[in-house]
């Protein structure tokens, strides 16, 4: 595994430059911000009525956050193990350090199958390759199946939420869609038909498709078995349906045991959805074995790096890879619920993704969305494996706008965030700080000389008041009181 892994695939997100306009565009549509608080209160409540005991709920969380550390702590050895058993299993393990490797290995899988439509249950990491638009590229349709994932590719979007990517849309907006695209089918707001429709689509889709394509929550070394969430069957159609089955997900998401699935899944249905237990929990084997009935005859994984091993590497980003991608912290955001997810540009909005995308794309590319958070801490005491975020954002704000320090390797993109203007601010402060008799001269002619502070400020006045010394400096304030 690569300690530099560098993405080259050209993938289509929006750049971080492109953040505060589509943000302010969010803020300033009364509507869209109306939906998301509205969608983030419902989620909200849930996900409190779950956990109605403060102390439970920390010691839950206690154990789910050393599991994930445990795990990553061997995360080399597991998954050499993972792969020897998978193989023992009958399923074909591909590694990808690249987008484009991964992209390039599925489609060779579906070549040699002579595939012409592949059916995909929820996975962020084929959205994190951009795996349909290869396919499309190729001449081979890629067709969600989840009902979210299906209704924002009807509309040629992205996910704006990595549980529920339609969030953004309201019920009008998928009946007009729905009677655009759908052959057909007449307009309606009735939610039962529209998931009527959609099932009646995919469920013909399942049985002509060559290749199901799913994503994995969980996958468990000491066995080779892969665990799949959902609420839909459209995950267990789309991995025993069709004659070849290919599983895609990250590195990180290896635990050693079995046993040690129970109490992250325990958190990640409560956290991400306010279920006590989803509909459907799949554990995946191996491809169909003789005297079986049903089941793939074919079983691939590929297991994705894509600038995880960058994070690995260094101890304390190393806990971005314990996120089981439940979203609970995009749902307490206050930033996330007045923008969305298509404001950030990237596959994973939100505070996850402010500390994952770094990795994956580069600081160059991401450097804006570390400061795209208030740091109120929310996203860091809802995180059910105790992701501390808030200081996850400090690391890559500082990394982003200063070269990397002696000794340590520097992250891809380092630095891409400097600027002249804030490398001579950062150089004044360090001189003032540094020279006592200096500051004390500065502070006593900044509170005297306040009126003359500017009411523009470059780029600080632009959305917030213009910054003005206090009328006494706490020395002055300290003088007085010792009189």
């Amino acid at each position: 595994m690569s300690h530099t892994t560098q993405n080259t695939h050209t993938l289509q997100f929006v750049p971080g430059a492109e953040f505060k306009r589509r943000a302010a565009e969010v803020v300033a549509n009364p509507f869209l911000r109306k939906s998301f608080r509205g969608a983030m209160d419902f989620l909200m409540a849930k996900r409190a009525a779950q956990f109605p005991d403060p102390e439970l709920l920390e010691r839950q969380r206690s154990l789910a956050e050393h599991i994930r550390r445990y795990s990553l702590s061997r995360l080399p050895q597991l998954l050499e193990q993972l792969e020897a058993n998978l193989v023992k299993n009958g399923v074909k393990v591909h590694w990808a350090e690249t987008p484009d490797e991964a992209n390039a290995i599925i489609l060779d899988i579906c070549r040699r199958h002579d595939t012409k439509l592949m059916v995909k249950g929820k996975s962020m990491v084929s959205e994190e390759v951009e795996l349909n638009h290869a396919m499309h590229d190729a001449g081979i349709d890629a067709l969600e199946s989840d009902m979210g994932e299906y209704i924002v590719q009807l509309a040629g979007e992205k996910p704006s939420h990595i549980i529920m990517p339609a969030i953004h849309k309201t019920k009008q907006q998928i009946a007009e869609l729905f009677a655009e695209k759908v052959p057909g089918v007449s307009y309606t707001e009735d939610v039962d038909a529209l998931i009527q429709i959609g099932r009646d689509v995919l469920r013909k889709k399942f049985m002509e498709a060559e290749v199901g394509l799913s994503g994995v929550n969980f996958a468990v070394a000491e066995t080779g078995t892969l665990c799949l969430v959902e609420n839909e069957g459209n995950g267990r159609m789309c991995t025993t349906v069709p004659n070849v089955h290919i599983a895609i997900t990250g590195i990180e998401k290896v635990v050693e045991k079995l046993e040690h699935v129970v109490p992250l899944y325990g958190l990640l249905t409560r956290s991400a959805t306010g279920q006590a237990i989803t509909t459907y929990f799949n554990v995946i084997t191996g491809p169909r074995r003789a005297g079986e009935k049903d089941g793939p005859q074919e079983m691939h994984l590929v297991l994705v790096d894509n600038g995880r091993t960058q994070a690995f590497a260094d101890e304390q980003m190393r806990q971005t890879l314990q996120c089981i991608r439940c979203g609970a912290c995009m749902n307490h955001c206050p930033v996330y619920t007045r923008i969305g997810g298509h404001a950030y540009g990237t596959t994973y909005p939100g505070p996850i993704g402010e500390i994952i995308s770094p990795h994956m794309m580069g600081l160059a590319a991401t450097h804006v969305l570390p400061g795209a958070s208030t740091l109120c801490g929310a996203c860091g005491e809802v995180c059910p494996v105790k992701i501390p975020i808030p200081d996850l954002l400090i690391r890559l704000r500082e990394e982003a706008t200063h070269d990397a320090k002696p000794g340590h390797a520097p992250l891809v993109g380092q630095g891409a965030g400097k600027t002249a203007f804030a490398s001579l601010a950062y150089k004044g402060f360090a001189f003032l700080y540094s020279r006592p008799a200096l500051y004390r001269l500065f502070a006593w002619t900044a509170t005297r000389f306040r009126f003359l502070t500017p009411a523009k400020q470059a780029g600080w006045t632009d959305s917030r008041t213009p910054l003005k010394p206090a009328a006494k400096s706490l020395r002055d304030l300290l003088a007085e009181r010792r009189r």
